[in-house]
């Protein structure tokens, strides 16, 4: 065989044998992993995310997928006429929002996942928080601040709630099976009420139960970019506390963070924030020294 030939086959075996105490040292733990945003309306990135989540199986790491639905929840919404009101950009959610929201996550989009990780090659199973009693949900309070008088005042959001408690068993369960969870972020509160749940809190909740040795947050930017735009790769929570303080992280980035940092301090050995848009971003950031994203860990 050619030297030009056997350079690519070459490069694959150095990088199988690069992530080889990668699949020692995490066989039989969990994976969290939040996938939404812009990747979801990509059907190759679909293709490629469920290509990775299928190899993380394969490899003997048990990954839980969680995934949002804002955008879809927004457009079936507008199709059905029902109006949404926000508060300092969220969503306060209705009875009729709420069933609407269900349908979307538990139903559409949960199912369209587990078609397209079966189709990679994997075993499926489709869930929300209700199922197995996996998530007690409790309703969410915020106060907002009176733009004119500067007080804070409480906001009622309606039905969307936040994990109370976690019980993994049919997590377990299911991965212990062969099978790979699919989990829509929708959890009742034991007396009837369904709620509906931000999916990187989902995520963060799932991860600190499991005691999971990764949650990755995919998104769609590349990770935590310091002033000067350049992507910090390790952050502990103190560097979070300070980075918020001077104002360098902000907006969207910092209940992102907070939910790593919750979930660290809970049990979970790291967390990641990174680009769900990059191919295989997932994989580069676990499986090679190179890595991609920002990891946050306790330090």
């Amino acid at each position: 065989m050619s030297e030009t030939l056997s350079d690519p086959m070459l490069a694959k075996a150095e990088t199988l044998i690069e992530a080889l105490p990668y699949f020692q040292r995490y066989a039989g733990r969990s994976f969290v992993v939040k996938y939404g945003g812009h990747a979801m309306g990509d059907p190759a990135a679909a293709e490629d995310f469920a290509q990775d989540i299928v190899l993380l199986k394969a490899v003997g790491i048990n990954p839980v997928v969680v995934h949002g639905g804002g955008p879809q929840i927004g457009a079936m919404l507008a199709k059905l006429g029902v109006e949404s009101t926000f508060v300092d950009g969220l969503r306060v959610t209705d009875k009729a929002t709420a069933e609407v929201a269900e349908m979307v996550l538990s139903g559409a989009i949960n199912k369209e996942l587990v078609g397209w990780v079966n189709q990679a090659g994997g075993k499926a199973i489709g869930l929300s928080g209700k199922d197995g009693k996996m998530v007690l949900a409790e309703k969410v309070s915020r106060t907002v601040k009176d733009p004119d008088s500067q007080i804070e005042q409480a906001v009622d959001l309606g039905f969307v709630g936040e994990p109370k408690a976690v019980d993994t068993t049919i997590l377990k369960t299911a991965s212990d099976a062969g099978m790979i969870p699919i989990v829509a972020p929708i959890a009742s509160d034991g007396e009837g009420q369904t709620y509906n749940i931000n999916a990187d809190t989902m995520a963060g909740a799932l991860a600190a139960a499991l005691g999971a040795a990764r949650l990755f947050l995919l998104t769609d930017v590349p990770g935590v970019l310091d002033k000067e735009g350049a992507l910090m790769t390790d952050l502990t929570p103190a560097d979070i506390a300070r980075l918020r303080e001077d104002g360098t992280v902000s907006g969207g980035m910092i209940p992102k963070l907070q939910t790593c940092v919750d979930a660290v301090e809970a049990g979970c050995e790291a967390a990641v924030v990174l680009d769900g848009r990059v191919p295989h971003a997932m994989l580069l950031e676990f499986f090679t020294s190179r890595g991609a994203g920002t990891l946050v860990s306790a330090g």
